[in-house]
């Protein structure tokens, strides 16, 4: 907290003033970005949550999905092997 006592003329409680001011203000700086992230997290996982929910549901239902499902599995599979290996290739 800002000490008053010290303050000996106004030009010293604007400066003290000022200070608290911008201290406060980075302090709410940060809350409001934590509270986005908290925010982006939410909705990331109800976005997970309802794309796990088609995809049992699309999992369950008849032969025919099950090997598109099993198709696309393999497929994201490859991708992501090919990914990887053209990722490690451009590290070095």
């Amino acid at each position: 907290m800002a000490d008053w006592t010290r303050a000996q003329s106004s030009g010293a409680v604007e400066e003290i003033l000022d200070l608290e001011n911008k201290r406060m203000a980075d302090n709410l700086v940060s809350k409001v970005t934590r509270l986005k992230s908290d925010s982006d997290f939410t909705s990331v996982t109800g976005l997970l949550t309802g794309s796990v929910k088609r995809f049992s549901m699309m999992a369950r239902s008849g032969r025919d999905n099950r090997k598109l499902l099993c198709g696309m599995a393999v497929g994201l599979l490859v991708a992501f092997f090919i990914l990887s290996y053209l990722l490690s290739r451009a590290r070095t």
